[in-house]
């Protein structure tokens, strides 16, 4: 519940300073002065970010992370044409995903904790030629706060028994995502904001400038596919997940119970629905 709460946070900050960024017409950003731009991205205390894209309808930042040759990095924009609902539902529903992402190489769900909604997920993905597929293994919670008129979205990269490492891939073992859905009136009316922070190290021998450009590249890259699987999910009338329907299931509930019940007859090492929850 931490990260969810921090990153609904930091969506609340961006919000304090989109006066500043906001162009004459919606969905559209302006160019600001850099310095006045990094201190004002950067929450008090906090390491400035630096941008390194600027567009119609998104910025891009990065800041590097301490102690490693990485970068994290940051996505403020917005679209006015698609529901939050829609946007929200297209990115869980891996089963869609498989159709409209052709990265994909493997796209499961491992393990799901009906009490509290979090999923452990097996993903493989193309990386760029020459390099090897890459394999994630992460926990996903996702959160729609009515009250606030929020969605949050977190993962992060952690180690299941029934998903070992496989020679053909390379196994990412830092991850970490979180995506913050602000509509501009309601769920189901089109129009919002979106936060996105990301950073993972993807055991790669490449300098960090080349890795810094292959995600400042990939990531508009797969927004875009997204934005634009959630307006053909729409037109088409696609059948995708709602998963704001979708609620956890109460642990003291029959079928509660019998996930809970399941899962203590697993083989010895495997991830409890307490170890699933989202730190």
């Amino acid at each position: 519940m931490e990260a969810l709460s921090r990153s609904a946070q930091e969506m609340k900050h961006m919000e304090n300073i989109s006066s500043l960024l906001q162009g004459s017409s919606p969905g559209e950003y302006q160019r600001l002065d850099p310095k006045l731009e990094r201190e004002a991205i950067a929450a008090p205390g906090e390491q400035p970010w630096e941008m390194i894209m600027d567009k119609k309808h998104f910025k891009l930042w990065r800041r590097p992370i301490e102690g490693t040759h990485l970068y994290q990095y940051r996505v403020f924009g917005s679209y006015t044409d698609v529901t939050p609902r829609q946007f929200f539902n297209v990115q869980l529903d891996t089963e869609y995903r498989k159709k409209w992402d052709s990265l994909v190489i493997k796209l499961d769900v491992i393990e799901r904790d009906l009490a509290t909604g979090s999923e452990v997920i097996h993903w493989v993905t193309h990386f760029p030629y020459p390099m090897y597929s890459r394999d994630y293994v992460y926990v996903r919670r996702y959160s729609v706060d009515k009250e606030n008129n929020l969605m949050v979205l977190v993962s992060r990269a952690v180690e299941h028994p029934s998903v070992p490492e496989d020679p053909e891939y390379v196994r990412v073992r830092t991850y970490e995502s979180q995506m913050v859905i602000r509509p501009h009136k309601t769920f189901d009316e089109n129009g919002f904001d979106y936060l996105l922070t990301y950073s993972d190290n993807p055991q790669t021998v490449f300098p960090r400038y080349c890795v810094s450009w292959m995600v400042s590249s990939g990531m508009p890259d797969f927004l875009e596919k997204l934005h634009t699987a959630a307006l053909k999910a729409k037109k088409m009338e696609i059948e995708v997940r709602d998963y704001m329907s979708a609620k956890p299931i109460e642990s003291g509930s029959s079928e509660g119970k019998a996930s809970m019940a399941a899962a203590e007859h697993k083989s010895d090492g495997t991830c409890s629905p307490a170890q699933l929850e989202y730190a």
